[in-house]
């Protein structure tokens, strides 16, 4: 009786190239993303602080808006007027219509510039937002 013989065949090979060039994607595709997330979370804000704030993860695609203690609106690292601002939301609620919105306001900020910036989040159509907040322990 003969048997076949699967030592014959040569072992395949591992290339290597291929995975390398998947590996250093990757890379590059984490770095350049930790980064923007990173941009938008160490601007010059103090958030206030809450007994009950969560560590939340950052999703894809959500508007992070940004209020310095004078009122001024930050939307992707520049400064934006109520008026672009409100054109902007809408555009995006029009586009996706569950959008998140990060709402991160300066605890030196008066309260009426967030209530400015919440009435154009809601008359943009925008309902689904989130206020930045940090943990007791955390506060500077």
């Amino acid at each position: 009786m003969k048997f076949r013989d699967y030592h014959s065949q040569a072992p395949s090979d591992l290339e290597l190239a291929p995975m390398i060039d998947v590996v250093f994607l990757l890379l590059i595709f984490f770095i350049v993303t930790w980064q923007f997330a990173r941009f938008e979370r160490e601007m010059d804000i103090s958030v206030p602080a809450a007994e009950e704030a969560a560590n939340q993860k950052q999703t894809v695609g959500e508007i992070i808006l940004n209020v310095r203690e004078n009122g001024t609106v930050i939307l992707n690292g520049s400064a934006v007027t109520p008026d672009d601002l409100l054109k902007r939301l809408k555009l995006i609620s029009t586009e996706y219509p569950d959008q998140a919105v990060i709402l991160r306001g300066d605890s030196k900020a008066a309260f009426q510039h967030i209530i400015s910036v919440l009435d154009l989040i809601k008359q943009a159509g925008i309902w689904n937002v989130a206020f930045a907040t940090t943990k007791p322990e955390e506060a500077k």
